[in-house]
């Protein structure tokens, strides 16, 4: 396995888990169950630590297609900015889940304000994360970026 193989793979697991967080926050929020809050922001203390290899691969994802036929170097460049911006904010959002924690010692916020400004802030990072994944997948689908060579098939035999 390579690095371009382990951003593949890795690559999935912040896009589909920071929206399964979200709904676990979301959820934990409206029952009003601690249990649930608090894995809602464990799990967005892991995807901070797994954003960065998926980060750190990406450039040599990169340098492996970059130089096939058909790709889009507009489109690479579209998902490395996104993916920045995604990264960063997964970045903050792990680091302020860790914050609750030391701040239910501390009592610097209440815990329901700062519950949900992480809410807000994980909404905020699962569009940009379904934004850089939607255009990492534009690099090598063409089904996704040229649709005029989609073949439409008729149903009626008239």
């Amino acid at each position: 396995m390579n690095t371009t193989h382990l951003h593949l793979i890795l690559n999935h697991f912040p896009i589909i888990g920071s929206l399964i967080g979200f709904v676990i926050l979301i959820y934990g929020l409206y029952t009003n169950t601690t249990s649930i809050q608090k894995l809602a922001l464990y799990l967005f203390i892991a995807l901070a630590l797994i954003s960065i290899p998926v980060y750190l691969s990406g450039d040599e994802a990169e340098e492996t297609v970059e130089h096939i036929s058909g790709i889009s170097e507009n489109t690479i460049h579209e998902h490395e900015e996104m993916a920045e911006k995604a990264l960063v904010l997964m970045e903050i959002l792990g680091v302020t889940s860790l914050f609750f924690f030391y701040n239910q010692k501390k009592q610097f916020l209440s815990d329901k304000i700062l519950l949900k400004i992480i809410a807000v802030l994980s909404f905020i990072t699962v569009f940009v994360f379904i934004l850089t994944g939607n255009y990492g997948g534009k690099i090598r689908h063409s089904e996704i970026t040229n649709t005029s060579k989609i073949i439409k098939y008729d149903d009626d035999d008239d």
